[in-house]
């Protein structure tokens, strides 16, 4: 769950942003962009200079630029709170990344220049009437790369009044966040698998292609496998082929090839290990050659999953078929 939090200065965000982060959300500003730019330039901090380089990123590079490049800093296997949200086409950004609500931090004018004055931050105004001009600036803006917290709030899915105690607040934030529907999706068993499969062919040593496979049964990872040379034999990005280090044409100088492909390095794991293959699944991120078709099928593998078609595997599909074997192809991006 990713929860962005916008409103007006000094509303509560960043209280309500410490409240969530003690109940295990990370917490990433879009702020720190900026300041991580203003650091680089080697500019010091303050309010207008936050809001000034700000606007000169959007008007430079998109409006939705600091949603942008915080997005990668969100790590998937956590809740999220965001803070520092002034834009629109910000909030489009975070929402297309998906179980994304923004939250509407709001509290009384008067509340909150007074919460300005106690913080005693550098280039805060004074004044009440300096709190407002300055509010005025930020709520809408002709530019479209600058601030425009009133456009937000009518984005916001709903809004957090604080303009009590911090129990209060904590209660009403708490509420809110429960009431939100969880929008993630969980990935099928076989886009799951061939991601694995994915980060198996990463340890691939072959400096043509790398292919990864793995071999489930009842939903249990059993084996695994990526392409290279045999144990023992000097690795292919070592100079240990010489078929793929000279860069052969595809489906030519096969002979010369002395790199085991993923799925029989999965298969011939397993059997090294003692683990029977009878009634599982092989799943691979290219569909399978004659050779390992072949092993496939006398391991009694009974389906087989793979993601991207191999140019020449036309006869392996075809003895798949004719054995018995599941042929399944999972469009995986």
């Amino acid at each position: 769950m990713l929860i962005g939090l916008t409103g007006r200065n000094c509303a509560g965000k960043g209280t309500v942003a410490e409240h969530l982060k003690a109940k295990s959300f990370g917490y990433a500003s879009l702020s720190d962009v900026i300041r991580d730019e203003l650091k680089a330039r080697g500019q010091s901090e303050s309010r207008d200079a936050m809001i000034g380089l700000g606007n000169e990123l959007r008007e430079k590079f998109g409006p939705a630029v600091l949603a942008e490049r915080i997005l990668p800093r969100l790590k998937k296997d956590s809740n999220w709170v965001i803070d520092s949200i002034r834009n629109p086409a910000e909030v489009s950004a975070l929402k297309a990344a998906g179980n994304f609500h923004l939250l509407w931090i709001e509290a009384p004018t008067e509340v909150r220049f007074k919460r300005a004055l106690d913080r005693k931050r550098t280039g805060d105004s004074k004044t009440l009437a300096e709190f407002r001009k300055a509010e005025e600036r930020e709520a809408r803006n002709a530019d479209a790369s600058a601030q425009q917290l009133d456009a937000l709030r009518g984005m916001a899915d709903v809004e957090v009044v604080n303009d009590g105690s911090l129990e209060h607040l904590y209660k009403n934030a708490d509420a809110t966040i429960a009431g939100l529907p969880q929008n993630f999706e969980r990935p099928s068993w076989d886009e799951y698998f061939i991601h694995i499969a994915r980060e198996v062919s990463s340890r691939s040593n072959c400096v043509k292609r790398k292919i990864g496979a793995v071999i489930v049964k009842d939903k249990r990872l059993i084996s695994t496998g990526y392409n290279g040379t045999p144990r023992g034999v000097r690795n292919c990005n070592e100079g240990g082929c010489p078929r793929c280090n000279s860069f052969a044409k595809s489906g030519t100088n096969l002979e010369e090839c002395v790199c085991s492909h993923a799925e029989e390095n999965a298969i011939v794991q397993a059997s090294y290990h003692g683990v029977e293959l009878k009634g599982s699944t092989l799943y691979t991120t290219m569909s399978p050659c004659l050779q390992c078709a072949k092993m496939a099928i006398n391991a009694g593998i009974a389906k087989v999953v793979y993601n991207v078609e191999y140019a020449v595997s036309e006869t392996a599909k075809r003895i798949l078929q004719e054995a018995g074997v599941e042929l399944v192809q999972a469009h995986v991006k």
